[in-house]
């Protein structure tokens, strides 16, 4: 044990954690909330189809969309079976890898997230964007991409943008 001084937040630094706090606290309900009430998802439910139809040909590893949605692989596997149960995804083994699991999107999943992404954005948008300028936004995610960053270095929004 240490007879240090623990290093407490100043008046400022104390402001900014308990904006991040009640936005970590409040946001994910309210995204979740519109969801729900149409199709029955959660928000995480929605990202993983939402990450599904982004990727090339709707199908990604299951280690590239637990990276993709920020998830553990056991979370992510318990919610593939939910999704899958429900004829929105399919898993299957790799073809070229025996050892990897993948993930595909299927005609029903892609439809749902056609037809649940404008609302879902429009939330996005009147939640969180209309409340900033562009300065804000481009600060937001600056912030962001350091915080991620110290939480882990090797998330997928830190990388590189693919090369044309």
């Amino acid at each position: 044990m240490t007879d240090l001084e623990p290093r407490w937040l100043n008046d400022e630094e104390r402001a900014a954690w308990l904006a991040l706090l009640a936005i970590t606290t409040l946001l994910p309900g309210s995204l979740e909330a519109p969801l729900q009430q149409a199709a029955k998802l959660s928000l995480f439910e929605y990202n993983v189809l939402a990450m599904l139809s982004e990727a090339e040909g709707g199908i990604l590893p299951m280690s590239e969309l637990a990276a993709r949605t920020s998830a553990s692989l056991s979370r992510l596997s318990h919610v593939a079976k939910k999704l899958q149960a429900r004829g929105l995804v399919e898993r299957s083994v790799h073809a070229d890898d025996a050892r990897v699991t993948q993930t595909a999107i299927t005609e029903v999943g892609m439809k749902l997230i056609r037809g649940l992404a404008p609302e879902h954005v429009e939330s996005v948008r009147g939640l969180i964007f209309d409340q900033l300028d562009h300065t804000d936004v481009t600060d937001l995610a600056r912030v962001g991409r350091k915080l991620v960053q110290g939480l882990d270095e090797r998330h997928w929004t830190l990388r590189p943008p693919a090369q044309p």
